[in-house]
């Protein structure tokens, strides 16, 4: 079914559409509202938020852009239900269903999602994403691109593809790997969830407010009349200082295990360790796909001398890979997926099982593009 896609003009009207399009004088707001599936990204939704973005963005009128996700806890138009839930990514759920049904609106979704990606990354005018609660996969695809990526104590972030047989994209092999160190290869590989401090610290969120101040703000911006940029970034200064402090992940740590060479020697240096955290992260990559472990690696390797453009589209040529396979043969997505979200046993069966069964053939593969450069559906980035 089409998500309805309204766009309407108060803040206080009542909405039941999958995405709230609102203009306030100078102020383009955006909320994500599907949160009965944690804000998870359809395509109508990505067609919607790149089009309204690209005429924002040429409409002299509009000085500021921010976006934010609703939340399935809290009475309906109450302020606490407008926050709490950022976007959980994708809808696999159309993933799955679609890949088995050949539908040609799957590679439109991806093309259009990472379109939307790098219009985000580049955009010419101040973008504020609101990213309270879950920012996972999709989510983060919306979010790393803002010029002020807002968390608070709710935060849930990750990048969690190889849980599904998948791979962190949205641009993911280019803002993880531009994290410090090798950090990049530990949030790619485990998706292990981190909160606001460990975002901030690894280049992920640039500010930390508490999430109750969320629903003021929100509207202190909305009753904003900008003249231009000038006055935005001051009152951005004002009103978003830093406010972060708490437990950091032990980055050296991270380094000793996650810069090793190949994933055979990440694991296995990972379970000579005589720390419970490091067995734990080692139990974590042996659930995963252990061939999309390896394409994951190198994805993260490569796109460090990458362009944000190029990456995206070496992303692209990987989704292709992900879901085109011999008909009557289940991809490790759809596989994944269907383990995950569709049956829910949680006992994916992946091919190869092993790591180290995993040759550099399988992941050649992914990295071949189907296309011409002329002909990649992602050129005129």
């Amino acid at each position: 079914m089409e998500a309805k896609i309204v766009h309407v003009e108060a803040v206080n009207t009542e909405i039941k559409s999958e995405l709230v399009v609102q203009r306030r004088g100078s102020v383009g707001l955006m909320t994500l509202n599907r949160p009965k599936a944690l804000n998870a990204l359809s395509l109508p939704m990505v067609r919607e938020l790149l089009a309204t973005l690209r005429s924002w963005r040429d409409d002299p009128a509009v000085q500021v852009v921010a976006i934010r996700g609703t939340n399935k806890v809290g009475r309906p138009g109450s302020p606490e239900s407008l926050f709490g839930g950022f976007c959980a990514g994708g809808d696999i759920r159309f993933f799955h269903q679609a890949a088995l049904a050949a539908d040609p609106a799957l590679d439109d979704f991806f093309t259009t999602e990472y379109t939307l990606n790098h219009l985000i990354h580049s955009y010419s005018k101040p973008f504020i994403a609101f990213m309270d609660g879950i920012v996972m996969g999709g989510g983060m695809g919306i979010g790393q691109g803002a010029s002020v990526r807002i968390v608070t104590e709710h935060t849930k972030m990750a990048m969690p593809e190889t849980n599904i047989g998948l791979f962190p994209d949205v641009g993911g092999g280019y803002f993880l790997s531009h994290c410090p160190g090798h950090v990049g290869e530990y949030l790619a590989l485990t998706g292990d969830i981190i909160g606001a401090d460990d975002a901030i610290r690894f280049g992920l969120a640039d500010v930390r407010l508490e999430a109750a101040r969320l629903p003021a703000l929100w509207d202190a911006l909305a009753g904003c009349t900008f003249r231009d940029g000038a006055e935005v970034d001051a009152w951005i200064a004002a009103h978003l200082g830093a406010d972060s402090g708490g437990a950091y992940l032990a980055e050296a740590e991270l380094d000793e295990y996650f810069s090793q060479p190949s994933m055979t020697q990440i694991v296995k240096a990972l379970e000579a360790a005589s720390s419970d955290w490091s067995h734990r992260v080692a139990a974590t990559l042996r659930k995963r796909s252990p061939l999309m472990l390896h394409v994951t690696l190198e994805q993260i390797r490569r796109a460090r001398t990458m362009t944000l453009a190029d990456e995206l589209r070496m992303e692209r040529c990987m989704m292709h890979h992900c879901f085109h396979v011999q008909p009557g043969t289940r991809s490790e997505a759809v596989e994944g997926i269907r383990a995950l979200a569709i049956d829910k046993d949680y006992k994916p069966r992946w091919k190869p099982a092993h790591i180290e069964e995993v040759t550099p053939a399988m992941v050649a593969a992914f990295f071949e593009s189907p296309w011409s450069a002329e002909a990649h559906p992602m050129h005129g980035l």
